[in-house]
């Protein structure tokens, strides 16, 4: 299989997920409120310490995100994209966990490579990621902040990485 056609399949694979996902919430008193969070908490956008990644997440349910991270250094970009499940920790519906899974694509610089020569010769990483972690709207103001770990994958480069971090972001209505 070439790498093109791994690429495809991966991405493939996530749309049709997230085109035919059902909406399962668990029936206990805290998710019996009709949405996540009923401020209006649906669309955020802001940064991630992780070593520093513009982040963008937007429910498409009522206990599930999408969330698209990013980041540019001088050895090349970072794009991961996650799918987000949340269950809300507190009555208030401020705090919440979540747990998802995902995928990225890496492309690097020649430069990238000679420090990492012991991998794959591609400028190219496609992989898996998966996520845990913790999210809380700040009450009565338009912030919210998380923290967490996400692992990732990578299959063309063959290497595992330990990611993971805070994140503070604008919440639009």
């Amino acid at each position: 299989m070439t790498k093109k056609h791994l690429l495809f399949t991966v991405l493939s694979l996530f749309l049709f997920q997230l085109l035919f996902a059902q909406d399962i919430i668990i029936d206990t008193p805290v998710n019996r409120s009709l949405h996540l969070y009923e401020d209006g908490y649906k669309k955020s956008f802001g940064v991630k310490m992780y070593p520093g990644a513009l982040t963008y997440k937007s429910f498409y349910r009522t206990n599930k995100a999408i969330e698209l991270s990013g980041y540019i250094t001088l050895d090349g970009f970072w794009l991961s994209v996650l799918n987000e499940i949340y269950t809300p920790i507190k009555e208030d519906n401020q705090l919440s966990w979540f747990i998802g899974y995902g995928g990225h694509l890496g492309i690097w610089s020649e430069e990238w490579k000679k420090k990492n020569s012991t991998l794959d010769k591609s400028n190219i990483s496609v992989g898996f990621d998966g996520i845990i972690g913790l999210d809380y709207k700040v009450k009565n103001s338009p912030l919210n902040i998380s923290i967490d770990w996400q692992p990732s994958f990578s299959i063309i480069q063959g290497y595992f990485k330990n990611q993971g971090g805070i994140g503070v972001r604008y919440i639009f209505k």
